[in-house]
């Protein structure tokens, strides 16, 4: 994995992360959402009555053991799947009621997905990956390629636009994926373990970019059972038995770019040594 790249990003700068949000009203409201799955004659009541707020610009890490009901909470959130009852508003849209078609395409305008497995297309290069979900957005292929190579620049990728995802680490596939997730400037970014195939220094750098994002304004909720990864979030929501048992602000929070430089200063002396 190369070392960390620089990653340009401003208020002005017309990237994927700029000027999103000018309203105050949370990005995402959850009042009393319950989520049942009926298995035969079993009903598995997965979440209990969950009310959460995201507000813009903070970043979540949603924790819990297996079974707790956080991924049935981040599917609710992506509009993968309904609540059973409550209510849910993502940027303002009410979500409960919405066909498949409807939640598809707030899903497509609303919300950017990375992945722990990347999901590239394998014989696609970088800029094709995070081109494809723009060609739902109505784009011209003009406006999807200046687009695309501009979210790539963001995570440090402009010199890699045309490599392949087998041309590239970990590291950089993730990079193409959190580009993608960015390209269609959604209201949130929800990452599910965006760390879980990748080596610990890779993960610092992959947490460095995310942190960075956030810096400037993007929202995003993130799921890990790694407290190590979850001590780079601003605030820490843990579920237990389809319920929340805590919500709080991480006081101690760790900032990715402090330890890669960190890293740096040691290698540099043991080079020098």
């Amino acid at each position: 994995m190369d070392t960390q790249e620089n990653i340009q990003l401003s208020a002005a700068d017309p990237t994927p992360v700029a000027g999103f949000w000018s309203e105050e009203q949370p990005v995402i409201v959850a009042a009393n959402v319950k989520k049942s799955y009926h298995l035969g004659q079993t009903v598995v009541r997965a979440l209990r009555g969950v009310s959460l707020e995201v507000h813009r610009g903070e970043f979540v890490a949603v924790m819990g053991p297996s079974g707790s009901g956080k991924s049935t909470f981040m599917n609710l959130i992506g509009c993968l799947d309904r609540p059973s009852s409550g209510t849910y508003l993502l940027d303002g849209i009410p979500v409960r009621e919405m066909s498949s078609d409807q939640l598809a395409a707030v899903r497509n305008r609303k919300i950017g997905f990375v992945f722990q497995s990347f999901n590239l297309l394998p014989r696609a290069s970088a800029l094709s990956n995070v081109m494809l979900p723009l060609v739902y957005a109505g784009l011209s292929l003009k406006a999807r390629r200046s687009r695309a190579r501009r979210a790539l620049e963001a995570v440090g990728l402009g010199s890699r636009l045309h490599h392949k995802p087998v041309e590239m680490s970990g590291g950089q596939q993730q990079r193409v994926a959190i580009a993608r997730a960015l390209v269609n400037r959604p209201a949130i970014l929800l990452a599910d373990e965006p760390t879980g195939n990748l080596d610990s220094r890779t993960s610092v750098e992959i947490m460095a970019i995310l942190q960075e994002l956030n810096e400037h304004g993007l929202t995003i909720v993130l799921v890990t059972h790694e407290p190590d990864i979850a001590a780079y979030c601003k605030r820490h929501v843990i579920f237990r038995d389809g319920i929340v048992v805590q919500d709080s602000p991480n006081p101690t929070q760790r900032f990715a770019s402090d330890q890669l430089a960190a890293q740096h200063s040691a290698l540099d002396q043991e080079v020098h040594q």
